[in-house]
């Protein structure tokens, strides 16, 4: 299972994230959980819905950034966060990513907000081999 930290000294205002992956499914799953315990306590949230999400980008860093802003949106418009997260991606020609989401919605009397995640970034913003697994480095607006 991938894991990540916080970069405390990258982005004051903001929250950066460096993603590891065992391989690209994995660095999109735990990219979409790291996502959701930036902005919620995981315990605190009722996990009562479940989605299937596809996205294509012309490339990997691109479909990354895509995949975190549809989250970001769905909290946004639906007030839905999901931090387990299945990830298949496809790197061959058009980038593909082909995603089962669970999570459930934000209730003020539940849940526990950390941060309102506003935007993902293009500032150090990167994906990459590294040995045998993958990196991501993200800083998300909040």
């Amino acid at each position: 299972m991938g894991r990540y930290e916080v970069l405390e000294t990258i982005a004051v205002a903001d929250c950066a994230l460096e993603i590891h992956g065992e391989d690209l499914d994995d660095l999109f799953a735990t990219a979409g959980r790291a996502l959701a315990e930036t902005m919620v306590d995981p315990a605190t949230l009722v996990p009562t819905v479940e989605r299937t999400l596809r996205l294509e980008a012309p490339s990997l860093d691109l479909l990354l950034f895509d995949w975190l802003s549809e989250l970001i949106y769905l909290k946004d418009s639906e007030r839905l966060v999901f931090p387990r997260v299945e990830a298949r991606v496809e790197a061959d020609g058009p980038c593909r990513l082909a995603a089962r989401l669970a999570g459930g919605p934000l209730d003020p009397r539940r849940t526990a907000l950390r941060a309102d995640v506003k935007a993902v970034t293009f500032h150090r913003f990167s994906v990459e081999r590294h040995g045998r697994g993958w990196l991501a480095r993200v800083v998300l607006d909040i």
